[in-house]
């Protein structure tokens, strides 16, 4: 058994090689995974987000994955909750929890001492001001009460936009104003990796990955869900939906469509970086660089700590 509750995770932009790395460690730790991915916890998400397969996983346990359906919603609170039971019931196991994804925030919000409060009830008349407005509007208001918030939100989430707006009219209180002092305190003891490569190698790898969704059939794992008329929600908001759900709509040819995809997907691993070098304390290292070097300094830091 594990005289502390230790914590390993995996992070890095999309496409870094993650997934590979995680199922090595989970081997030679005796570990079980958990999904720190936002989208992955979506069924019918599955080519588009990347999702592991059950032969990729190769017998090692995995949690947190096809949890929500495509209309639901999704909260960092829900995911800090859920996340925090999981590492709770593995470590009671006597495994060891090992988190990978790229959803920076969620990750964090697991592994610090973020707090999140009750958002008071909604003004519904107001609500219904802010759903006459167009996305830009909407995002050009959030831009003007909080700035911080819009940064981290993409201006066509609608839904995102409205509860970063809600959340300063009704509270008078800023991103930056609800998260200060949270965040500095450790919850567990944890192993942070990060992994990184050359950005040019990476964008290559990156609009690879796109071509290989597409050539697996992600054009029609969209279209299921569009024939369902499942829209205005935040699973499809994820890069690989959004942009083909604009091509079903005709508002772009496929091919737009298809350099939209590949340059969210670079814009979005730019972003994961930042977020990661700026926010979270890491142990950085090329996703070619020998497994059993990471695996004799995650030794190292369990012996120390223990």
């Amino acid at each position: 058994m594990l005289k502390t509750t230790n914590v390993i995770a995996i992070v890095g932009p999309t496409a870094v090689g993650k997934t590979a790395l995680s199922i090595q460690l989970a081997k030679a730790f005796n570990g079980e995974i958990i999904n720190g991915d936002s989208m992955q916890v979506y069924r019918e998400l599955h080519i588009g987000t990347a999702k592991i397969t059950e032969e990729e996983m190769e017998g090692i346990p995995h949690h947190l994955l096809d949890i929500k359906n495509p209309d639901e919603s999704f909260s960092v609170a829900e995911y800090q909750r859920l996340v925090r039971g999981k590492i709770e019931e593995i470590t009671s196991r006597g495994k060891l929890p090992i988190i990978v994804g790229g959803t920076g925030l969620y990750i964090q919000s697991v592994l610090y001492d973020f707090r999140f409060t009750d958002q008071p009830n909604r003004n519904e008349n107001r609500l219904r001001e802010l759903e006459k407005m167009s996305p830009d509007e909407l995002f050009d208001l959030l831009q003007s009460l909080d700035t911080e918030a819009a940064k981290e939100i993409h201006p066509n989430n609608v839904q995102r936009v409205v509860r970063a707006i809600e959340r300063v009219e009704l509270t008078g209180k800023q991103k930056n104003d609800i998260e200060q002092n949270q965040g500095q305190k450790e919850v567990y003891h944890h192993y942070m990796i990060g992994l990184t490569i050359d950005r040019e190698l990476l964008y290559h790898r990156i609009n690879q990955r796109v071509d290989i969704m597409l050539e697996k059939g992600l054009l029609e794992e969209v279209k299921a869900l569009y024939n369902k008329d499942i829209r205005n929600v935040q699973s499809i908001q994820a890069i690989g939906y959004k942009e083909l759900y604009a091509y079903l709509d005709g508002g772009v040819s496929f091919e737009v469509a298809i350099e939209q995809l590949k340059q969210n997907s670079r814009r979005y691993a730019k972003r994961q970086l930042t977020y990661f070098r700026n926010k979270m304390d890491i142990y950085w290292y090329n996703p070619f660089t020998d497994t059993e070097i990471i695996i004799k300094e995650i030794n190292e830091f369990l012996q120390d700590i223990e």
